[in-house]
C-alpha cells in the first residue's frame, strides 16, 4: 500500500534562498530513491519561503528508509537553524487514486 506524505516548511525570510537550494537537492536524492514514487517541491503562492512538499512511497519500509537515508540526515540537520517553525507533516493513506 503506497503512503503519501505532504509536508509544509516555512524558512526564516534571510534563509529562503538556502533552503530553496538545499531542498532542490533533497528532490534530486529523493526521487532515485527505489521506494520513492513521487517527490514534488511547491512554493506556495503569496509565501515566499513556505514551500510545500508531495511525496509518495511504495510502503511504510521506504519511508523509513528516507528517514534514515543519508541525505535526509544531513538536510535535517543543515537547515535546522533556518526554519522559522517545525515542519508540518502528514502522513496519509489512499482510499482513491487516479490510475
Amino acid at each position: 500500500m503506497s503512503i503519501a506524505i505532504f509536508a509544509s516548511i516555512q524558512a526564516k525570510p534571510e534563509h529562503r534562498d538556502e533552503m530553496l537550494q538545499a531542498l532542490r537537492q533533497m528532490v534530486s536524492a529523493t526521487r532515485a530513491e527505489p521506494g520513492n514514487l513521487r517527490y514534488d517541491l511547491f512554493e506556495r503562492d503569496g509565501a515566499p519561503g513556505t514551500f510545500d512538499l508531495y511525496e509518495l512511497y511504495v510502503d511504510r519500509a521506504a519511508v523509513e528508509a528516507h528517514r534514515q537515508s543519508a541525505h535526509y540526515l544531513d538536510y535535517r540537520q543543515r537547515t535546522a537553524a533556518w526554519l522559522a517553525n517545525p515542519p508540518e507533516v502528514k502522513v496519509s493513506l489512499p482510499l482513491d487514486l487516479a490510475p
